[in-house]
């Protein structure tokens, strides 16, 4: 007769104090913070003011002057950041706070981590691509809202994500970061859906679901009724029409779409360009010859493009898919072709460009606005760093890899950062194009899920081990 055996149950680790918030074990984690500060020190020194190569700072830097509504593209919560700091007249001050804010976003992931049982090393690790990749770096160091973005999203995350079920107070402060995301950029905005069915999924209560909707669908609605008193239109933005428009041109056939004559207008005349986006600026692109400004066909851009999707739906796949998996190369693919990602720091001097909105803001947000050069000898040390492709691609897709093993595992507790992951990731290519620089927000997010991952398949394992290890011992006693 066989002697019984307690069943063996392997309990998945769950967030609690533990020993995370102590002294001990942060010894590694506060020298690689320590080195990437050094690192973003000297990139201060080894160049003498911000990056603005985009005519996008100057929109925002005139939208924190004047306060009002963002224009068609951005919405203006990175420019409610730009007006905080406005006093200081500075635009160094604003690439020095951003640096604080991506050695934030680290510090952040390695203590959610830390919070659900992470050993220091695993943690440590998770927040390597952000505290040492040239391009998130070079993010801070430009006036552009990524990295109030990113720091946005890990925080709502971090809040979320603390304990097992969130308060009621923590549900409402997610829904604030991820509607202050979603005003930085209206990417973002999806995101609050995707946490609240979180929340709802994990039977996190009635009252914290609300909270957190009314934190979140609040500041957005005012936004909305703040725009449409500027501009005639209730929403975030008026480009998505015009963003999904750009889109399809890649593969739209109007012979299969047939569309209504207005918006037979709008179908590729012959117009051909590197990437879907720069449809969005091509003078002889069709939505372009239209009579007045681009972003007043917004609405009918949009009913083509749903048009053509519906209609081709199988090449909008195809499309999206081809440009998802430009993110994943060894060897970076410039896309579009006047981009270089941003694998390392760059040497020499570089002139303001002509945008008609630099002299008014040079005169009401810094006057010492100017091109940016590199100093020496700072520069030089700058200069020899490089990040290798295979750290950025590939590692990229293998975070996704592992964040999506450890989302459909029995624990799932990288679910909901593997999703927030691949949102981020897939939505502005299914809504716009690929970008390099429209990657970066996913890959802390990834991060976050691959590490808890790997946690769970270590656990897997562990329990595999002693479940054949409890086999072994009630053979042992039966043959006694």
């Amino acid at each position: 007769m066989l002697a019984s055996t307690p069943d063996v149950r392997i309990e998945p680790p769950r967030p609690g104090p533990a020993r995370w918030a102590s002294a001990g074990g942060h010894g590694l984690f506060a020298a690689v913070l320590t080195a990437a500060a050094a690192l973003r020190v000297l990139v201060m020194l080894a160049y003498d003011t911000a990056q603005l190569y985009w005519y996008d700072s100057f929109t925002y830097l005139d939208t924190a002057v004047h306060l009002k509504p963002g224009g068609a593209f951005h919405p203006a919560g990175y420019s409610f950041f730009l007006r905080l700091l406005w006093p200081f007249h500075s635009v160094e001050l604003v690439a020095g706070v951003q640096h604080a804010m991506g050695l934030g976003i680290a510090v952040m992931i390695y203590a959610l981590l830390r919070r659900h049982r992470l050993p220091a090393w695993g943690a440590t690790l998770a927040t390597l691509p952000v505290l040492f990749d040239p391009a998130f770096v070079r993010l801070e160091h430009a006036v552009l809202s990524d990295t109030q973005l990113i720091f946005l999203v890990v925080a709502a995350l971090t809040v979320v994500m603390w304990r097992a079920k969130p308060s009621v107070r923590t549900a409402a402060v997610a829904g604030a970061l991820l509607a202050l995301a979603g005003l930085t950029r209206t990417a973002a905005v999806p995101l609050l859906g995707l946490v609240l069915l979180y929340l709802v999924v994990r039977r996190s209560g009635v009252r914290q679901v609300a909270a957190l909707a009314l934190a979140g669908v609040l500041p957005l609605a005012a936004y909305a009724g703040w725009y449409q008193a500027h501009h005639g239109r209730f929403a975030l933005s008026s480009s998505d029409g015009v963003a999904l428009w750009a889109r399809t041109m890649t593969f739209a056939d109007c012979a299969v779409i047939r569309p209504p004559a207005d918006e037979a207008k709008l179908c590729p005349n012959g117009t051909v360009v590197d990437a879907a986006s720069e449809y969005v600026w091509a003078p002889g692109a069709s939505l372009n010859l239209l009579p007045g400004d681009r972003f007043s066909h917004n609405d009918l851009a949009r009913r083509f493009a749903l048009r053509a999707i519906a209609a081709q739906p199988l090449d909008y796949l195809r499309e999206v898919a081809h440009d998802a998996s430009l993110a994943f190369a060894p060897t970076p693919v410039r896309h579009p072709r006047r981009v270089s990602p941003a694998l390392s720091f760059p040497v020499g001097s570089w002139p303001l460009p002509s945008f008609p909105l630099i002299e008014t803001v040079r005169g009401e947000y810094d006057p010492a606005i100017r091109g940016m050069s590199s100093v020496a000898p700072y520069a030089s040390l700058l200069g020899a760093y490089r990040l290798p492709g295979l750290l950025h691609g590939p590692l990229f897709g293998v975070a996704l890899l592992l964040g999506g093993i450890g989302a459909i595992g029995r624990r799932r507790a990288a679910l909901l950062p593997w999703t927030v992951a691949t949102f981020l990731f897939l939505g502005p290519i299914a809504a716009l194009d690929f970008d390099h620089r429209y990657v970066l927000p996913a890959v802390p997010v990834a991060c976050v899920a691959a590490a808890l991952g790997i946690r769970d398949l270590g656990m897997r394992n562990l329990g595999m081990r002693n479940l054949a290890a409890a086999g072994l011992r009630r053979l042992r006693r039966a043959a006694v």
